[in-house]
């Protein structure tokens, strides 16, 4: 099958509706529900007919009357029900792809969040699946008592008078040449305008999440002029949609007015010479209404389900990407193990390699610093240990066992990582200690891990205390009380390995002795890596690694590579004399 094959078939979409494991009770009762009430309306113009027939104020029947209102009592009941079942079934459909989507999307590689912004995730995930809701709880169960009804309504008139239904289905194949165009080129504006909805979601999302460093930068008016030229491409994706829309409007109307006014000329002359009687005119028109408005139902969901399979490909896009290595594994405790980096290599792509050929060891409970300019592969070395890449050729072993054979969950939950910006999500002191930590933490653990993180004072200062929120991304606190709750949060791991990338380095004098008063107590009996921005921090380090354009150019202490590594000597006389 070529690619636009692949592209119009259906098969992609039914299979991922499937895959959603579809409610089939609510499914099969809302769509007998909606024939039921399909059946009750084909009735209604017969029953019209009748009265019309009849009518006089001596002949009207009482029970003609009761059956009509009876019947519109009923109907009313039946499409109730009928439309919350099928609306049911779509939002549970929605549900479990919204669910399905956010279980892989979080356990995705960091990789791919280098390549795709969050905000077109987030799109992903809202606004792909609310089209296959619609589809699903609004157009489907319309297309299917459409067809219904035009089945039932075609097939009486035919008894009633052939002539007359021939005429009027002359309009049906008009209809379908003037939709079946404007539907294809609906499908191409559609498939825009979701993929310009996700690039100005996820352009919208980083402004904002980024809204101090764009005032500081005065950057409003640069912001505005993307904006802007975001909100002219939905725009100019709106209008071509409202064009079609505004095409499609007016012809239908034209075809219903012009087949009325056919048969309503037709039926009069009929009448009038009494081949026809008054009530089956009326009865036609009845049953013309029911047949030419699913066909303008049809075309809105031929539009949908464009919109769908446009959706579902970028769903199953995601659906179908791999997961991160290590959610099955052994489960291993790494007490008291050492560490071996054997000939590791890793690029971000094939063209720019990272880290070339680096090994060393490191024994347990000690020391290692990592140091070179900048651009070296330092954070890079941090994300291979900590899993967030694997490397490309090499392994990295805990002990004798290569790290990818434990679990994810295993591995990390024995690491602590403090960072400069030390992240925070949008919650309490409370949530954001205990972050990732299944069991519920009881206050007195929470503030020995504090007391211990020298975090304790300035909490009591708030009058929520662990309560107290913390903003987004914790711009409520200073640099220096993130980086100790940062720290605080590691000790409540007790973690077997800490890795800090220079966690003093942006702070204050003050909060920098602080903070590395609580870090040298968390580093106590612990494997500890550093990144080294400023190498006074690491002078007393067991291990120096110098790393200079992804490979390793020395190794030792401080003392050694003073005397061995011309850059390093050349750092430490900037830096420390």
């Amino acid at each position: 099958m070529d690619n636009k094959s692949q592209k119009d078939s259906l098969k992609p979409f039914i299979s991922l509706i499937i895959s959603t494991k579809i409610p089939k009770l609510a499914l099969t009762l809302g769509l007998i529900g909606s024939l039921i009430n399909t059946l009750f309306g084909l009735t209604i113009p017969l029953l019209t007919k009748e009265m019309v027939d009849g009518f006089s104020v001596e002949a009207i029947s009482i029970t003609l009357i009761i059956t009509i209102g009876v019947v519109f009592i009923l109907k009313a009941i039946i499409q109730g029900f009928a439309t919350y079942s099928l609306a049911y079934v779509g939002q549970k459909i929605v549900a479990k792809l919204r669910q399905m989507m956010v279980f892989k999307l979080i356990r995705l590689p960091v990789s791919y969040f280098d390549r795709k912004t969050s905000g077109e995730s987030v799109s992903r995930v809202v606004n792909d699946t609310g089209i296959v809701k619609d589809l699903i709880s609004q157009h489907f169960p319309q297309f299917i008592t459409g067809i219904i009804s035009i089945i039932g309504a075609v097939t009486i008139l035919l008894f009633m008078d052939w002539k007359m239904t021939l005429l009027m289905l002359i309009s049906v194949p008009i209809t379908f040449a003037i939709m079946i165009p404007l539907g294809r080129k609906m499908r191409k504006i559609a498939r825009g305008l979701q993929d310009e909805t996700a690039n100005f979601s996820g352009k919208i999302q980083q402004t904002i999440s980024e809204i101090r460093l764009m005032k500081a930068s005065n950057a409003e008016i640069m912001e505005e002029r993307k904006g802007m030229h975001g909100i002219g491409n939905l725009l100019t994706f709106g209008l071509k949609e409202s064009k079609i829309l505004a095409v499609i409007g007016p012809l239908m109307q034209l075809v219903i007015m012009v087949v009325i006014v056919i048969i309503i000329g037709y039926g009069g002359i009929r009448v009038a010479e009494g081949t026809m009687s008054t009530g089956s005119l009326v009865a036609f028109l009845l049953y013309l209404f029911q047949i030419i408005m699913p066909i303008t139902a049809f075309t809105m969901f031929f539009t949908q389900l464009q919109k769908a399979k446009g959706a579902t490909e970028r769903i199953i896009d995601i659906l179908d990407l791999d997961a991160e290595e290590g959610q099955e594994g052994l489960e291993m405790d790494i007490t008291n193990q050492s560490i071996h980096v054997e000939n590791v290599s890793f690029g971000y792509s094939e063209e720019e390699p990272v880290i070339r050929n680096v090994s060393f060891e490191v024994q347990p409970g000690s020391m290692v610093a990592f140091a070179g300019p900048s651009g070296g592969g330092k954070t890079t070395m941090f994300g291979l240990i900590e899993r967030f890449y694997e490397p490309t050729s090499g392994q990295v072993l805990i002990g004798q066992t290569p790290i990818k054979k434990l679990t994810l969950s295993s591995w990390r939950s024995q690491i602590g990582y403090v960072s400069q910006d030390s992240p925070m999500i949008a919650g309490t002191i409370r949530e954001n200690l205990s972050y990732g930590l299944e069991d519920t933490v009881d206050d007195a653990r929470l503030w020995e891990v504090a007391k211990m993180a020298y975090a304790d004072q300035f909490i009591e200062d708030f009058p929520m205390k662990l309560e107290t929120e913390v903003g987004e991304r914790g711009v409520k606190l200073s640099g220096g009380q993130k980086q100790r709750i940062a720290i605080a949060r590691a000790f409540l791991r007790d973690p077997k390995i800490l890795m800090m990338d220079e966690a003093t380095a942006s702070l204050d004098s003050q909060s920098e002795g602080i903070v590395q008063q609580a870090l040298t107590r968390l580093m106590e009996g612990r494997t500890t890596f550093v990144i080294a921005h400023r190498l006074s921090t690491i002078v007393n380090a067991d291990k120096i690694i110098f790393i200079e354009k992804g490979e390793i150019t020395g190794i030792g202490t401080h003392k050694e590579l003073v005397h061995s590594h011309p850059l390093y000597r050349e750092f430490a006389e900037q830096q420390l004399t």
